[in-house]
């Protein structure tokens, strides 16, 4: 009974309520926030993770201007019923390079970190063009016309710039060929060694049909082909990480 008297005074005294509840909070954060600063890294990294090409980048920028994020998460939660539909679990690393990454709790369309490799470019550039052609159900909008905007190539290595100031790795050779790399990705008979030393596992070739023109639609498909191709879940052990 003298404990329930006690907070009794401490629920009456609004200044003492304020000092006690702002005490717990502080103390709390600090057990949270402090070990942090003692661990070299908060995100482990990943085999075969690396910085957007700059095609994927474009798509990237595409992606999130048109709000494909308000309907499409990009983080498949660790319960069976999500990896069964969409794949292996969303890894902290798989966003290292992501500014401001694509995370959500809510899903109007499918989740798409695991999109890459499973449809053609050709499905992609249909369903942009009339989602409902493939997907009777669908309630997305017709993105036809990134078919017909042109990607603005020059000056595009400031793009990297920009994501290299805020901490991405891309190097000044990357940095250098950031032109170069954004037309030779979209490019069917492009030279695509050099692209895909800097850029391993890139998807190459004509995105949206039409190998003539360099459009928004190529750097959107090309991003979405890239989402959850970059690690090699085969050899992922959840116990122990990678073997």
């Amino acid at each position: 009974m003298a404990l329930m008297d006690k907070h009794a005074v401490l629920e009456r005294n609004a200044t003492l309520l304020l000092v006690a509840s702002f005490a717990v909070v502080t103390v709390g954060g600090i057990v949270e926030i402090a070990p942090l600063f003692y661990l070299e890294n908060t995100i482990e990294k990943v085999d075969g993770m690396r910085p957007y090409s700059p095609l994927e980048l474009a798509g990237r920028d595409v992606y999130i201007r048109e709000g494909c994020y308000t309907c499409h998460s990009q983080m498949i939660r660790p319960f069976r019923d999500e990896v069964e539909r969409y794949g292996h679990y969303s890894l902290a690393a798989e966003s290292m390079y992501d500014h401001p990454f694509q995370w959500g709790s809510k899903r109007t369309g499918p989740d798409l970190a695991r999109v890459g490799d499973r449809y053609s470019n050709e499905w992609h550039v249909q369903h942009l063009i009339e989602p409902r052609s493939v997907v009777p159900e669908s309630i997305m909008p017709s993105y036809a016309f990134l078919k017909d905007t042109p990607i603005r190539v020059e000056d595009f290595s400031t793009h990297l710039i920009a994501n290299q100031r805020v901490g991405v790795p891309y190097t000044e050779e990357m940095v250098a060929n950031a032109e170069a790399d954004l037309t030779a990705q979209a490019d069917p008979n492009g030279d695509w060694d050099a692209l895909l030393a800097r850029y391993p596992k890139a998807k190459v070739g004509d995105f949206d049909g039409n190998p003539q023109a360099l459009t928004e639609m190529d750097a959107l498909i090309a991003y979405l082909q890239m989402l959850g191709t970059l690690v090699d879940f085969s050899t992922y052990d959840e116990a122990a990480g990678y073997r």
